[in-house]
């Protein structure tokens, strides 16, 4: 379909709870506030439960709803497979969504296991080559215009060469033992807990701003509360009701673990749903030869950057307030010193993804930047049940994806 002089592309988002409601954002807002080459159209929305996924698409403008993921791939109208469930279900839905011709955006992390990453990212290796078909997983926080500031001073060579960094993300939603067993604390489900949930994204943020991949990890996983209240009928997004009886708590509350980069640089990681106070705390701290960058996302519109040229009696951590419009992604929405929040990086998401489509190109982070950290997370695991000891990452599934022979 053709909207005035731009083709728009349906979009059929599975899933509708808090992620669905963020990407059910982002789309909406995408080409009220940026000009990507194709418009999106709000077509359908998935979930099992047909009375929910109804009020979400009340809610945010979707054209109709669906509680079959097959009958939505398969709708005509439908362009894009927006991928919005838990993790158990990312390898089957967007394996077939490809294999159907539709572009496929996959909440993150991108699978379970190395396995399954492995499969969508070669699917979408296939798609791409072959027929056009673009693909791209859900690490929004690549998108908030701090972070991607400091991925381009990093390349601009401002703060040097890179040797240390520090990576955390804190939140405190399972400190209470009676808060209930919702599906993100079973590993059939979620794959694993505050490492996969959390973790995931710190691990990509490290990679994307130095520009640099975790090569070998030594880790410590801890479960807290190993069992909890069985939710009960209204399960939905990060919370949920209670009901009687009790279930085990079958993924880690926390992660640590300490790395080395590809370049040498040496990295610590902190992911836990059990820091008390804190909400939403991703904190990451690079630090070089040169100077050193630090961002927090409890203040997301800022970046911390410290320039080790200047005379120390003048010295120090100098605070830049991104809203300038010559910063990544801002110049379409706000005069200087308006504040963006969470919900935009999903706006720049959409837009990026759609700009990718329209134009043939290739939008990062792909399926195979997806694998890559699953790598990571996998050699984490290992190495928290070998006791610590340090675990190469094994790129082997990676390396085979690029070295695949083309058609």
């Amino acid at each position: 379909m053709v909207a005035g002089d731009k083709p728009t592309l349906g979009v059929g988002m599975i899933g509708y709870s808090f992620m669905g409601r963020a990407h059910s954002q982002g789309w909406r807002n995408a080409r009220s506030f940026f000009d990507p080459p194709a418009l999106p159209r709000l077509v359908a929305i998935g979930g099992r439960d047909a009375a929910a996924a109804q009020e979400t698409a009340d809610r945010f403008g979707w054209e109709s709803v669906e509680t079959d993921w097959r009958e939505l791939i398969a709708r005509p109208d439908v362009d894009i497979v927006d991928i919005c469930t838990p993790g158990d279900t990312h390898a089957e839905i967007a394996v077939a969504a490809l294999a159907a011709g539709k572009h496929v955006l996959c909440e993150k992390p991108l699978a379970n296991t190395v396995e399954e990453a492995a499969t969508m990212a070669a699917a979408a290796t296939d798609a791409a080559r072959d027929r056009g078909v673009r693909s791209m997983v859900g690490f929004t926080y690549r998108r908030v215009p701090a972070i991607a500031y400091a991925r381009k001073l990093v390349q601009d060579g401002r703060i040097g060469e890179v040797r240390h960094v520090r990576a955390q993300y804190l939140q405190d939603w399972l400190v209470d033992p009676e808060a209930p067993l919702t599906w993100r604390l079973q590993k059939e489900r979620a794959g694993s807990g505050a490492l996969g949930d959390i973790g995931a994204h710190i691990i990509d943020l490290t990679q994307f701003v130095t520009g640099e991949s975790v090569a070998g990890v030594s880790a410590l996983t801890e479960t807290f509360v190993k069992e909890r209240p069985l939710p009960g009928d209204t399960a939905r997004g990060l919370s949920a009701d209670v009901s009687e009886g009790r279930g085990q708590v079958t993924v880690d509350d926390a992660a640590i673990f300490v790395g080395r980069l590809s370049g040498g640089a040496l990295a610590t990681f902190e992911a836990t749903r059990f820091a008390t106070g804190r909400k939403n705390a991703i904190r990451l701290e690079v630090n070089g030869s040169r100077g050193s960058l630090a961002f927090d996302f409890e203040d997301m519109n800022v970046l911390w950057l410290h320039d080790a040229a200047v005379p120390a009696v003048d010295g120090g951590f100098t605070r830049v307030l991104v809203t300038e419009p010559e910063h990544p992604y801002v110049a379409p929405w706000w005069p200087q010193g308006h504040l963006l929040g969470y919900e935009h990086g999903f706006t720049h998401q959409a837009a990026d993804f759609l700009t990718a489509i329209a134009e043939g190109a290739d939008p990062t982070p792909s399926f195979a930047d997806g694998l890559q950290v699953q790598t990571v997370l996998a050699a984490v695991e290992r190495s928290a049940e070998s006791g610590a000891a340090w675990t190469p990452v094994d790129r082997s599934s990676v390396e085979a994806l690029v070295s695949a022979p083309t058609h």
